[in-house]
């Protein structure tokens, strides 16, 4: 059973201001899908596969094809400093 106090709980926790009537609103509101949730686990579902879609599909992909290869010197003049064959970055700590 959710309380006004759990619902005070998750509002803190997601860093919002409820009015009083919000507070009893929610309170009703959550509830009410703890006890849909508890008629959900009435039902057997003894040998039901888990669904990861409610709809049967498949991905359509096709094959990676490289159309384009950057070379080395194409990609080090993105840089904005080099040494030699590497990116050139400014030294930490």
């Amino acid at each position: 059973m959710i309380t006004i106090k759990d619902v005070e709980h998750v509002a803190k926790l997601a860093r919002l201001e409820l009015s009083q009537e919000e507070k009893e609103l929610f309170t009703h509101q959550l509830g009410d899908v703890l006890v849909h949730v508890e008629k959900m686990n009435e039902v057997d579902t003894t040998g039901v596969e888990p669904m990861y879609h409610a709809i049967d599909f498949s991905n359509v992909l096709r094959e990676d094809e490289i159309i384009y290869e950057n070379t080395q010197e194409e990609l080090m003049q993105n840089a904005p400093d080099v040494e030699g064959d590497f990116f050139k970055v400014p030294k930490i700590g």
